[in-house]
């Protein structure tokens, strides 16, 4: 990093980019209110996710859901089946522990100190820091990919951003950049910037505000940061879903309640390989593991091209077999209600097409 430009920039770095703000912010429901509840539910739903994606969740979750206390009144199952399409299905599950959490032991206030919402569930560094600043005018600085991306190439910082190591040293530095008398504004005029003119592959730095001062810009190298280490191949893992029906229109669900992906959402009895498998193989495993003998006449692979569901470290590949049996011993749902229960997106595709 360029000690040097950072002393350099420090007296009207912060008054330059609110001024850029205040003329080109994006015109978003979360900014138009102090509410804390309002805005963490924005942040948690934003996080992983680009606005456009997340708007409709948010409306949808302020229509039905005003407040912290009308939130932790349902379960949390009607909470991921809300959430359902999102991904990142943990940030639904932590919503539910907050929001029980803020209503039983806090009687409904939420905090808006970063000390106080550090310690609830789903709420890291970044979090609690915007809440904070966006709520109560809190002096703390958000670091969030936006700002490794800008103050990266504003000051040729090297440290890789998906290293513990880079929290630390990208919140040192704009903690030092930060504004403060106007935090809450300096905060999302930052990420406003990498947002809008910072881009990750096609940056506007013909009309950036700090062009002449920034590291990148000036030694040609834009797109040498931010700098990350190198990730690990994903795990290929390969799923089948047993998709029984029955004369009756019924099926079988089960949830998946061990730690891992899509935890307490529902799925169709997963027989999970290698390799991709055929026919014979699944008739195997439902005699072995069902305790039912068919024929190859009552399966049919539903998808005929392959179906590939990609997760930050994982890449699944997914078989749907559709059994049709007379009768369904286990416990049994019906396809007519099958959509009052929370699926994971290839799922739910699936249903879609399927019904």
């Amino acid at each position: 990093m360029d000690q040097n430009l950072l002393k350099s920039i420090n007296s009207t770095f912060s008054n330059d980019l609110i001024y850029w703000y205040s003329e080109n912010k994006r015109d978003l429901p979360w900014r138009e209110t102090t509410d804390p509840y309002k805005i963490w539910l924005s942040e948690i739903i934003l996080q992983q996710t680009q606005v456009k994606q997340g708007l409709p969740y948010y409306l949808r979750f302020i229509k039905n859901f005003p407040n912290v206390e009308a939130l932790s009144s349902v379960s949390e199952n009607d909470i991921l089946k809300m959430w359902e399409g999102l991904g990142y299905y943990s940030r639904a599950r932590n919503l539910y522990k907050t929001a029980t959490i803020v209503t039983r032991d806090l009687n409904g206030f939420f905090p808006v100190k970063y000390s106080e919402l550090i310690k609830l569930p789903g709420i890291g560094d970044y979090s609690a820091s915007a809440i904070s600043s966006f709520s109560s005018n809190e002096v703390v600085s958000v670091v969030d990919g936006n700002v490794y991306r800008f103050i990266s190439r504003l000051l040729g910082i090297s440290t890789p951003i998906n290293t513990a190591k880079s929290l630390k040293e990208f919140k040192k530095v704009t903690m030092k950049l930060i504004s403060k008398n106007n935090p809450s504004d300096f905060n999302q005029a930052i990420m406003d910037f990498g947002a809008v003119i910072c881009k990750p592959a096609v940056p506007n730095c013909y009309n950036c505000t700090f062009q002449n001062i920034c590291y990148a810009n000036n030694n040609d190298k834009v797109f040498d940061f931010p700098v990350k280490s190198k990730i690990k191949k994903p795990t290929n893992r390969f799923f089948n879903y047993l998709v029984f029906v029955n004369n009756s229109n019924e099926t079988i669900i089960e949830k998946r309640e061990k730690k891992g992906i899509w935890q307490n959402l529902y799925q169709f009895p997963l027989m999970e390989t290698e390799k991709i498998i055929g026919l014979t193989q699944v008739l195997e495993y439902v005699k072995t593991n069902q305790k039912i003998t068919l024929t190859k006449n009552n399966i049919k692979l539903f998808n005929n091209e392959t179906i590939v569901h990609k997760l930050s470290h994982q890449r699944i590949t997914i078989s749907f077999w559709i059994i049709n049996v007379n009768i369904i011993k286990s416990k049994s749902v019906n396809f007519d209600n099958i959509n009052s229960y929370p699926f994971p997106r290839p799922l739910s595709k699936f249903l879609s097409m399927f019904k």
